[in-house]
């Protein structure tokens, strides 16, 4: 593959500003600095640097956010800050979040390229799992778990699918499962039986769980392992 081509290809910049970083000796192929942008590499084995920042070429990338409160969870917007706008990695063009969490709630999103593995995990003949931990402006009771077992009226065609709910030991907290991603979705089950959502944050997607150690607004790379699991993964079917 073509230097410049390969560079634009990680999102580095347009052809014409990638031509500019070569010309000004900003690029290096394996330790050697590179003047010419038609210059041939191999982008499996060859090491080339930015600034002395080595860039690996990959066609997808795969990170986890611990998305905080009050960021929106788009590629670009003129008013609010987004995930995008969160992550320092290169390169940025073409990552999108899968799915969406509100402005105001917390926790797991991945972000990719992958427009494959995307679809997968949102279409909604997937049944993709997707757990929320959440805090209620009152307290649940044991028949509330029944009832979310055989689906909800949220003013939908058709009642949601079935959910598991835990009672956690403060009765106005739970853990929540749904396979659905309908607008403001956990928010309206609660409300169709009388409770406010104050606090509501997702922990896992599929086999993805967000990890402990990730602050709110932080992220990190997936393992190998957590992208297998992810392209590997076999949803139920309801």
């Amino acid at each position: 593959m073509r230097l410049d081509k390969y560079l634009t290809t990680l999102g580095i910049g347009s052809r014409t500003q990638v031509k500019e970083l070569i010309k000004k000796g900003k690029i290096t192929v394996n330790g050697e600095k590179i003047l010419k942008p038609d210059i041939h590499i191999d982008e499996n084995n060859d090491e080339v640097d930015l600034n002395g920042v080595n860039l690996k070429y990959n066609k997808f990338y795969y990170y986890m956010l611990n998305k905080p409160a009050g960021v929106l969870s788009a590629v670009s917007d003129n008013n609010c800050k987004t995930v995008i706008d969160l992550l320092n990695v290169t390169p940025k063009k073409g990552l999108f979040p899968v799915g969406r969490l509100d402005k105001d709630t917390e926790g797991l999103l991945l972000i990719t390229n992958d427009g494959e593995l995307s679809h997968n995990l949102l279409s909604p003949t997937k049944h993709v799992d997707k757990t929320y931990y959440v805090e209620l402006n009152g307290d649940l009771i044991d028949s509330d778990i029944e009832l979310f077992e055989k689906g909800l009226d949220i003013g939908e065609k058709n009642l949601t699918k079935p959910a598991i709910l835990k009672i956690l030991e403060k009765r106005s907290t739970a853990l929540i499962t749904i396979t659905e991603g309908k607008y403001h979705q956990v928010k309206r089950m609660f409300q169709a039986i009388g409770l406010t959502v104050t606090f509501l944050k997702r922990l896992t997607m599929g086999p993805l769980k967000l990890d402990e150690n990730l602050k709110p607004g932080e992220y990190r790379k997936l393992t190998v392992s957590e992208v297998e699991a992810l392209l590997n993964n076999k949803p139920r079917n309801n």
